[in-house]
């Protein structure tokens, strides 16, 4: 049997490829289904007998969701939905060794472990956690519960901080945690609810919030100082599904401010709490954009051009125009690899 052809060569009407750079007739070098360079190139540059492929409409890098359980949602669907790759914050470890192997239909994922939190905290009680949740007692056990997760393959470290559902970590506790995370070169994302819990996430440095904050309207000055410093990730659709709550209106007063003071903003989802699309989400990003991003910000948001996942197009097209890009995007569909697709022309007209 001939091994696969691990590189071929993506011949698009058009692409996006992060900081508003658009391309017009371009060309995308794809290695074992992963872009290969950092931008398209001119169709002409592409080589002679290489491997090609032509997709009539917009190309993207893959698209993201940045919070979402595993198995709370079946993500097969979520791939076919249009997004590339998945961040889980927060799943069982049966549910996490499911998620390595190397089923082309899931989308890339990267995963947290599990939540840590203090003794009986939140999600301790919650029948959705079971399994996906580990106590912290002291510092010391901070560093140990730490390596627990980087052992179960995690590309982050959540907390849980939330005031409203139980005791919370003792400030030393918490400052273990992040430490020993920094020292491994990991991020530490939290789920932060309940009253000045933004602000002891803040002052405990604490990188990304896990949600905009929903359950008080945080302090403009903090608000200000958070977007020198942290990410949030969106999750806005969640507090209503397209109704309008007084969890939304916060929710989205929080984040207007936190745009406006130039903070970095994260597309997710939250998958697996409520009714959500298993894909991309346009009430998701019709919500981004009525708190101030552009087009451009939501796609920043929602890719990562160096981080590896399969890209994305729109077989019509991407519409740029506010009134209807959210739509347009819901079109998105994942790349297949080429060991996937079917067979393509090796030599079409460019």
């Amino acid at each position: 049997m001939n091994a696969p052809v691990a590189e071929e060569w993506l011949l698009a009407d058009s692409a996006w490829w992060g900081a508003g750079r658009w391309f017009g007739r371009c060309a995308l070098r794809l290695h074992d289904g992963a872009p290969a360079d950092s931008s398209p190139a001119a169709p002409e540059d592409v080589p002679a007998r290489a491997r090609t492929r032509r997709l009539a409409g917009t190309v993207l890098p893959g698209l993201r969701d940045a919070h979402v359980h595993c198995g709370l949602a079946d993500i097969r669907a979520v791939r076919a939905g249009g997004i590339a790759e998945v961040h889980d914050l927060g799943s069982a470890p049966d549910v996490l060794a499911a998620l390595r192997t190397a089923d082309p239909a899931l989308p890339r994922t990267r995963v947290v472990g599990a939540f840590l939190t203090a003794p009986g905290g939140y999600p301790c009680d919650r029948s959705w956690a079971a399994g996906s949740f580990r106590e912290v007692r002291s510092p010391a056990d901070a560093e140990i519960a730490v390596a627990e997760q980087l052992s179960a393959g995690a590309h982050a470290i959540k907390v849980a901080v939330n005031s409203d559902a139980g005791p919370v970590f003792s400030g030393s506790v918490l400052t273990a945690v992040v430490a020993a995370a920094q020292r491994a070169g990991r991020t530490v994302v939290a789920h932060a609810e309940g009253r000045d819990a933004v602000r002891f996430a803040y002052d405990h440095g604490i990188d990304a919030l896990a949600h905009t904050p929903w359950t008080e309207r945080v302090d403009d000055g903090l608000i200000a100082d958070a977007a020198q410093r942290m990410s949030w990730i969106s999750t806005l659709d969640i507090h209503g599904y397209g109704v309008d709550t007084p969890e939304f209106r916060t929710a989205t007063d929080n984040l207007r401010r936190f745009v406006e003071h130039g903070g970095v903003v994260r597309y997710g989802t939250d998958l697996g709490n409520g009714p959500l699309p298993l894909g991309v989400n346009r009430r998701e990003i019709a919500a981004l954009l009525a708190v101030g991003l552009t087009p451009d910000d939501v796609l920043t948001a929602m890719t990562d051009v160096r981080g590896g996942a399969p890209p994305c197009w729109i077989p019509g097209g991407l519409d740029r125009d506010r009134a209807h890009f959210a739509e347009s995007l819901c079109h998105a569909q994942v790349v297949d690899s080429i060991t996937q697709s079917k067979p393509c022309d090796e030599s079409p007209e460019r």
